[in-house]
């Protein structure tokens, strides 16, 4: 008969990530040890083994997991069946939220995916590029001229908000709530001015003479 899984073996899972997350933030992945994990998430080294392999383990399932909430959120967003420009700014303050409430996670997801293994780097970056297309598929709603500018147009705006955990410190002034409406004002206000423009095409490869 199979074993069957405690009824708080997901709660405990959570939690070891919720601490691995904040243990690799704050003291990096390279440096962080599975005894530093156990020790920040108050469990053995023995029970940290039975939920988590490795630390490699570890920081695939935060990424991950990090990705594809933020993919839910785009889904959510899009469901709605909202105008191309009210999509964009609810996509935009949303995963402004998401972040106040994950801010380890996504310097995680940021910072440290070039740890991973190849097929576990190209799942994490597989999703990342479904947000970035699906942010980039809202923006060329918005600007139907902007379509070959779109993904190029996603990526500034994610290195608008990507980045904010690098100096938008929780107890200051300024929250990801209050400044969701800047994002959105400073990105839909600015988009109008863009030009459109002809993607040049690139030049086929010669041949290297041997």
């Amino acid at each position: 008969m199979a074993r069957t899984r405690a009824s708080t073996y997901d709660d405990q899972s959570a939690l070891i990530l919720a601490r691995a997350a904040e243990l690799f933030a704050r003291k990096g992945f390279s440096a962080a040890t599975m005894n530093d994990v156990a020790a920040a998430s108050a469990v053995s080294k023995a029970t940290l083994y039975h939920y988590y392999r490795d630390k490699r383990s570890l920081l695939a399932q935060i990424a991950l997991a990090h990705v594809q909430r933020l993919e839910a959120l785009v889904f959510e967003v899009k469901s709605q069946r909202l105008s191309p420009a009210q999509e964009l700014q609810a996509l935009i303050e949303r995963f402004m939220a998401a972040y106040a409430g994950a801010q380890h996670e996504h310097r995680v997801l940021t910072e440290d995916v070039k740890f991973l293994g190849d097929d576990e780097r190209s799942e994490v970056e597989a999703a990342q590029r479904r947000v970035v297309g699906a942010f980039a598929n809202t923006i060329a709603r918005v600007r139907v001229d902007l379509k070959a500018q779109a993904t190029p147009l996603a990526m500034l705006l994610f290195g608008m908000i990507n980045w904010t955990f690098t100096w938008l410190k929780p107890g200051g002034p300024m929250t990801h709530a209050g400044l969701a409406p800047m994002v959105v004002q400073l990105f839909l206000g600015g988009l109008p001015a863009v030009q459109a423009t002809t993607v040049p095409r690139r030049r086929a490869r010669q041949a290297v003479p041997a």
